[in-house]
């Protein structure tokens, strides 16, 4: 499949339009797309170590860590090519492109698939996995206890992907949870209705004899304060599992 590009045209579209023909139409048109010669992922390795050992590290060097990082060139791989290529390209000419792939690979930093990261967006601690009720979540949570007094208050962190079950907080009286959304990207939806994106800052309100779940988008962390509301004869109900087909459909 060819590859797609209109940079070219964009920037010079006007001043240069052959140069940005042959940009975009030669350069990645052709060149990039012949992967019965060189995998996408091979040609953005060659392309990035080139770039590095002219010290090339401007706008350029940066859409082309992207575009590895997009064509699956790992962060393990690229900390061990760019430090390979620092023997002959050069040390100085390294650090700068450290620098930048560092940015690139920043939800990576550390190794923890980005929980590092999402712990540094809010003032609450992620606590420790959420063994405890592990059974009733596709994928891993955490959990941390914030208060036990008047009102029960616990910061609950979903992984990229986590969500619970569809479940239902039951209560002769009174009951039910309020969720405080304080960092990444979710989801919260009730039975027979359109799910509900999440972010910092949203309030979600859940009555009592409700069905739903709520959980982290596919592709970001995301943790909410889950308040417990005072009742009587408060229980849940914990129900089957958001299928896959269900949560796929989701953005």
């Amino acid at each position: 499949m060819a590859v797609k590009q209109t940079a070219g045209r964009d920037a010079l579209g006007e001043f240069a339009p052959k140069f940005a023909q042959l940009n975009d139409d030669v350069l990645f048109g052709e060149v990039w797309s012949r992967e019965d010669k060189l995998s996408l992922r091979d040609r953005s390795l060659v392309t990035v170590v080139a770039l590095m050992a002219q010290g090339l590290v401007d706008s350029s060097f940066q859409y082309h860590l992207s575009t590895a990082r997009q064509n699956g060139i790992t962060r393990q791989e690229i900390a061990e090519v760019l430090t390979h290529a620092a023997f002959y390209a050069g040390w100085p000419k390294a650090w700068a492109a450290f620098r930048m792939a560092r940015e690139v690979w920043a939800d990576e930093d550390g190794g923890d698939g980005g929980r590092a990261r999402h712990q540094r967006e809010m003032v609450f601690p992620i606590g420790a996995p959420n063994d405890g009720f592990a059974r009733y979540f596709v994928g891993r949570s955490y959990l941390q206890p914030l208060s036990a007094g008047q009102v029960g208050v616990y910061n609950v962190t979903f992984e990229p992907g986590c969500r619970n079950n569809w479940h239902i907080h039951c209560a002769g009286r009174g009951g039910g949870q309020i969720l405080l959304c304080v960092a990444g990207r979710g989801w919260y939806q009730e039975w027979g209705e359109e799910a509900r994106s999440l972010r910092p800052g949203d309030v979600v309100n859940i009555p009592a004899g409700v069905k739903h779940w709520h959980g982290a988008a596919r592709d970001s962390w995301f943790s909410h304060l889950a308040l417990e509301v005072p009742g009587e004869g408060c229980a849940n109900q914990w129900l089957e599992a958001v299928s896959d087909a269900e949560y796929g459909r989701l953005g």
